[in-house]
């Protein structure tokens, strides 16, 4: 065997798709055994008690016009009329909590037709397997919500619920762990080793295993997945390139608008320190004016120097300044009147 054709031979044993891939978790859905023991994980029931779950068809659905990723999701349907709709969602998705009601809500009101009683309704679930972190205020990685009384904490339906499972979260593997938690493992699988390792604990994980290889060694199913993984992989990457470039245009506008409100703030802090360094230097010189003035008032009186100081708490050397300046400007006046 040629060396190339050999490398690709092991390239292909060894390859193994990732459940995180949505078009992969959505094949592994496909069975019917990996199916019932997923959702019983989820609704923390014995797979026996799930007797049946039929697959209604969904087709890639799109938030809007623009959006080139898409939504592969899983509709089912339990044998008591249930609706159950499981997502994986691996890029960071804002407004999700959003986006989840608006089309559980769908999915409910979808249920009726015109003229039907309400009594026709059937629980709907929605099942959020998330590879990003949701509730960063806690390390719970799994959680059930409901309509409740905000008081009391009663359940006032069952007919709406949302399971939502961050993958990001898992604690460190405890030898003991089953349920959805198992199945959260299972899922955030990375390699043909943590997946054979699993199987071996659980009969409906290890359906999902051999489903996995199987289609694994698929030709065409790869050729789909890999599709999918680089369209994932592109939108992952021009949404890192936009936040990039709208984190520099936000430090651009950021250090702009900074340096125009520090030169404004610093405008305003000079006028008032400048008022306030004015304010008292013309309270100093007015005082220094009105005590010169007093001085005189005393001079023209006949006072003596020393007399004037004690008076006006004054310097000596103050107050004789100023009488040399008073002398002058008489002797001056007495000048002029002269000529």
């Amino acid at each position: 065997m040629r060396r190339k054709d050999k490398e690709k031979k092991n390239n292909n044993e060894n390859f193994i798709m990732l459940p995180t891939v949505d078009f992969c978790f959505k094949e592994l859905m496909n069975n019917e055994k990996v199916r019932k023991g997923f959702i019983a994980a989820v609704l923390g029931k014995d797979p026996a008690q799930i007797r049946r779950t039929t697959l209604i068809p969904t087709e890639l659905r799109k938030d809007s016009p623009d959006d080139k990723l898409g939504i592969l999701d899983v509709m089912v349907e339990l044998e008591s009329g249930e609706k159950l709709n499981m997502e994986m969602q691996v890029p960071y998705f804002e407004y999700w909590p959003s986006r989840v009601l608006f089309y559980e809500c769908k999915v409910y009101t979808g249920q009726i037709r015109k003229g039907e009683s309400y009594e026709v309704l059937k629980p709907c679930i929605h099942v959020s397997i998330l590879d990003f972190i949701h509730f960063p205020q806690d390390n719970r990685c799994y959680r059930k919500i409901a309509f409740c009384d905000v008081e009391t904490g009663e359940q006032y339906t069952d007919l709406m619920e949302l399971h939502i499972l961050e993958l990001k979260k898992l604690p460190e593997e405890d030898q003991n762990e089953e349920g959805v938690i198992r199945w959260m493992r299972f899922l955030s699988g990375k390699n043909q080793k943590e997946f054979e390792d699993m199987a071996g604990k659980d009969e409906y994980i290890e359906e999902a295993y051999n489903e996995l290889k199987r289609l694994s060694l698929d030709e065409k199913k790869r050729l789909e997945y890999e599709a999918r993984e680089r369209a994932l992989l592109d939108y992952n990457t021009q949404m890192r390139s936009a936040e990039r470039r709208g984190e520099k245009r936000g430090i651009e506008i950021g250090e702009k608008r900074g340096i125009e409100i520090g030169e404004k703030r610093g405008i305003e802090i000079g006028e008032k320190h400048g008022l306030e360094i004015g304010e008292k230097r013309g309270i100093e010189l007015g005082e220094q004016s009105a005590m010169k003035r007093l001085v005189i008032k005393k001079l023209e009186k006949g006072t003596a120097l020393e007399e004037i100081a004690e008076i006006l708490e004054m310097d000596i050397s103050e107050v004789s300044e100023i009488a040399e300046e008073w002398k002058k400007e008489q002797m001056e006046e007495n000048f002029l009147k002269l000529v």
